[in-house]
């Protein structure tokens, strides 16, 4: 485990800021560091995850879901409108994400006999393990403007065939790196094994479908 860099008096928020954008290059170092975290710290990485769950939301919705088409192709709704909804609902797919898959993989961490984690503690680490998607809104967006313009969200026009398969296959690789940067946290945080990361983030997906289905039979009772 890698000792995280000690802080400079008064510097915990821009050192949280800094490691959000380190753990892209250096994902043990920073997942160390909020393993040995004190109360000082969780309040420090407050707004960096605030950050990186919004612009994870945002870029999920972008690129990953039929949202951005939907908005786009009402004739009411004008580019600057849409841009407000689109980061509307990507700020509440991005924190809905954050505090249930957080406590999926609380509940995962705790099915797979881990006695001394925190829910904050996974929701951290959930967190940080986020800035690959963030980084998508800053890649995926541009490339899409790029090459097929306007039409690259709305329904019909130039974004079809192997252009849009390209751009959708960039996004599930960043998505892939997010998972890989959980892995890694948890093995880092808890001095695990791959094999035995994987099954913690296995039963962590099987938790989170649990949660998923209870939201819906709720929703519909």
């Amino acid at each position: 485990m890698t000792d995280a860099p000690a802080a400079p008096a008064g510097g915990l928020d821009r050192l949280w800021l800094r490691r959000a954008v380190l753990v892209l290059r250096r994902p043990r170092e920073v997942f160390a560091a909020i393993a040995d975290s004190v109360e000082e710290d969780d309040e420090a990485r407050q707004e960096p995850l605030l950050a990186l769950v919004l612009l994870a939301g945002v870029a999920v919705v972008v690129s990953l879901s039929a949202t951005s088409r939907e908005l786009l192709d009402d004739p009411e709704v004008d580019g600057a409108l849409a841009a407000v909804l689109l980061f509307l609902a990507g700020a509440l797919y991005g924190i809905a994400g954050y505090w249930l898959g957080g406590l999926a993989l609380y509940l995962g961490l705790r099915g797979t006999q881990v006695e001394d984690g925190t829910y904050r503690e996974s929701r951290h680490l959930l967190g940080y393990s986020l800035a690959p998607l963030a980084l998508s809104l800053f890649v995926v967006v541009p490339v899409r403007l790029l090459a097929f313009g306007g039409d690259g969200f709305r329904s019909g026009g130039r974004d079809e065939g192997a252009g849009e398969w390209a751009l959708t296959g960039i996004s599930l690789a960043f998505v892939v790196w997010s998972l890989v940067l959980l892995v890694v946290g948890i093995r880092t945080v808890y001095g695990w094994t791959t094999i035995r990361a994987l099954g913690a983030l296995l039963v962590t997906s099987m938790t989170l479908l649990g949660l998923g289905l209870v939201v819906l039979v709720v929703g519909r009772a």
